[in-house]
Formats: C-alpha cells, structure tokens, sequence
C-alpha cells in the first residue's frame, strides 16, 4: 500500500512544468480577455491569414495575369463588377494582386517574427543564465554591434547585392533586431534564475541545459511572444519600403510592389485612388494587429502600464 501511495505521488519537477504551462496558457487568455484591442488584432491578423491561405480560390485572376479581351489588354479599367478594384496600366487585376499579397506579408511577418523571437529568447536566455561569464560579455557585444547598424540602409545594401527576394527582408531582421528581444529577455532571466524552483533543480542534478530550456523558458515565452508581434509589424512595413523602392522581387507580388507600381504608373496623377489605398490600408490593418496584440502583452506582463 505504501509503494502504490508512493507511485501515485508526482515529481515535484513535473508539478513545477504543468503549473508553468498552465501560467503560460492563463496569461495568452488574460491578454485577450483583459484588452479588446489585442483582441481585435487577432481577428485582424486571422482575416488576412484566412486571406493568405485560401488565395488561390478568393482570388478571381492569377496575381501576375495580364487580362486581354480579343487580344487587346484591358488597362486601367475602373471598379466595375467585373473587376472589384479595376486594372493596373498592365491590364492586372487589382483585387487579385491585392489578395496574393497578403500571402507575401504573412510569409515575411511570421516568418521573421520567428526568427527574431527564436534567436532573440535563445540568445537571452544563454546571456542571463551565465551573467557575468564569458559567454554573456560576447553575446551582449554581438548585440551592441547589432545596435549600431542601422536597420534599412543595411537591408538596401544587401538588396543591392544580394539577388532581389523577400527573404532579404527576413534574414537582415534575423541578423540585427533580436538585439531588443535578448537584452529585455536577459534581465528577466537574471531574476528568474534565482528562484527557489531553480535552486531546486540544481540541487536535484539537473544539467544547465535543461533549467535553461524546460525550467526558465516557460517564464518567458510571453516576452517573446510579445516581440514576435511586434515583429511581425516592421517585417511588414520593412518590406513594403523596400518594394516600394524598388528593390523587392519584381516577381512577386507584394503590397509594397503595388505602391510602387502604382507610383510608377502614375496613378495618383490620374485619380486612380482604387488603386493605391487599399494596399495602404492592408499594410497599417496588419501592422495595427501586430501592436494591438503586443499592447495586450505589454499590460499583463508590466502591470505598471494598465490604464486605472
């Protein structure tokens, strides 16, 4: 009877992780319940995300498709039935570009949102955990260094030398803008670390490694979360700058590559307002997402800044 009471009883280390989870899961729900906005910024980014996977069905002509009627190209068609948005000036549908663009931006937000969260919590995490050693003072050098280059001349730069991709956009945010994410990250670590359920696991035997991964990270990952949103908003806007100045994939269809096309084309001069606003309006809908679901982390986890 004595054994079986014994086998039924849980690991102390195992009741530690189950309430970190739970903590993990009560604070995503806290963000959303507490804060509308951050709610209305996860309907936002799930719309445009519904938009980007199901493109190829909302979408009624191919993004790049020049539309002819008896060989001759349909350009500059105002919003019709036929055409929601009309036509660019190389018979292209505006509506459908508008729709595979979304796909371009969801591409390069999350997936640089990722990258900078990745590289940003591993980094910090590293950093805390051996504060004052050596690996800390070269992590946080690497991090000073990424500081001092600034962000959109660096990714000109390596357009102009680097084949024309939107992944441009997303390994130069991987470069240099985990620097925010692993200096926040760091000094949350160093507090973290000197928890009784820490000193527990050391004592227990437990390798740095897994206090590090299973036992710190789990009080963090709201941080990372919070700047992976926030990411996914200057990915977004970074690669509509570039697009727009030209320095985009010219094969595929972004956002950005619509406002420059549009620019080129004149447009403005020519009215053809239903072909530059709603590129505009998609780009500040996701970008706002992004900061209302980061504002909606901000409160919970800094109690400081809630509105009394």
């Amino acid at each position: 009877m004595v054994q079986s009471s014994i086998d039924r009883v849980q690991p102390v280390s195992t009741i530690k992780q189950d309430s970190l989870l739970t903590q993990f899961l009560l604070t995503n729900k806290e963000v959303f319940d507490r804060d509308k906005l951050a709610l209305i910024g996860l309907l936002l980014f799930i719309s445009f995300l519904i938009v980007a996977i199901f493109a190829d069905v909302i979408a009624p002509y191919g993004e790049l498709e020049i539309i002819q009627e008896d060989g001759i190209w349909l350009s500059n068609e105002k919003p019709s039935e036929e055409f929601v948005l009309g036509t660019t000036n190389l018979g292209r549908d505006i509506f459908s570009q508008l729709v595979y663009g979304s796909r371009t931006a969801l591409i390069v937000g999350v997936s640089a949102a990722l990258a900078v969260s990745v590289i940003g919590t591993v980094v910090g995490l590293v950093a805390g955990f051996y504060a004052g050693g050596f690996i800390d003072t070269l992590l946080m050098a690497l991090a000073d260094i990424a500081f001092g280059i600034p962000f959109l001349p660096f990714i000109i730069v390596l357009s102009a030398f680097m084949d024309p991709s939107i992944w441009n956009v997303v390994f130069a945010m991987a470069i240099l803008l985990w620097r925010d994410t692993a200096r926040v990250i760091r000094s949350q670590v160093l507090v973290i670390r000197e928890q009784s359920f820490v000193s527990a696991a050391r004592v227990s035997g437990a390798s740095n490694f897994r206090i590090i991964f299973i036992y710190i990270t789990p009080s963090i990952l709201p941080l990372s979360f919070l700047y992976g949103s926030l990411a996914i908003g200057w990915a977004i806007l970074t690669e509509a700058s570039v697009s727009f100045l030209g320095f985009g994939d010219p094969d595929v269809v972004s956002w950005g590559f619509m406002l420059q096309d549009a620019f080129n084309s004149q447009a403005l001069s020519r009215g053809a307002y239903y072909w530059i606003i709603p590129p505009g309006i998609c780009i500040m809908l996701t970008v706002m997402s992004g900061f209302f679901i980061g504002r909606g982390y901000e409160e919970v986890l800094f109690p400081r800044l809630r509105r009394t």
